[in-house]
């Protein structure tokens, strides 16, 4: 008998997105559009992401343009970029708006990493839970005789490769990104 551990692996797929869509809000000193990604201006009485409303360009290596097509977005945006608190400095000119991202000191950089690190730590959090909704699912298969118990540290065991496996990939993800804080 085979144990159906798909369910599991999409999980453990979808942490691993999650977290390389958590880290690239963190901003690295380097112009990225991703860092707009969560950024929700009000326009037309809606919120709706800059993305939807503005072409992002990455001017240079320290700064974004936006460029609204609907001129009337350029406070909104501005506004938003502002109240979202994300550590940059936003100008408006007759094009629309610049983002500029500042150097960043050794003490941001250190504090962006265990932003980095605490982010890790939630996405093995979930890992965790998801392992033991798996591991108690095997269990009660087993009580209710529907696998052997052999099977059941066999499954056990098979899980454990998938977790470690799942881990290895976070650590990867998070040695790139403090690669990028620390430059």
């Amino acid at each position: 008998m085979q144990y159906d551990f798909s369910t599991f692996k999409t999980r453990s797929a979808e942490v691993a997105a999650w977290l390389k869509t958590e880290f690239a809000g963190i901003h690295t000193g380097r112009a990225t559009p991703s860092l707009l990604d969560k950024v929700m201006i009000d326009s037309y009485d809606a919120k709706t992401p800059i993305q939807h409303v503005a072409s992002i360009s990455v001017e240079n290596a320290r700064s974004l343009r936006i460029v609204p097509w609907d001129k009337k977005n350029i406070k909104e945006i501005e506004k938003a970029i502002g109240n979202a608190k994300l550590g940059v400095n936003v100008s408006i000119d007759d094009q629309g708006v610049r983002v500029s991202f500042p150097e960043l000191t050794s003490e941001n950089r250190q504090m962006l990493v265990k932003l980095a690190r605490a982010k890790l730590e939630d996405a093995r959090v979930t890992l965790k839970k998801e392992r033991e909704e798996v591991w108690n699912d095997i269990q009660k298969k087993e009580r209710e005789g529907e696998i052997p118990e052999d099977d059941k540290f066999r499954f056990k065991d098979e899980l454990q490769k998938l977790i470690d496996t799942a881990h290895k990939e976070l650590e990867a993800i998070i040695e790139r990104k403090e690669k990028e804080i620390i430059g």
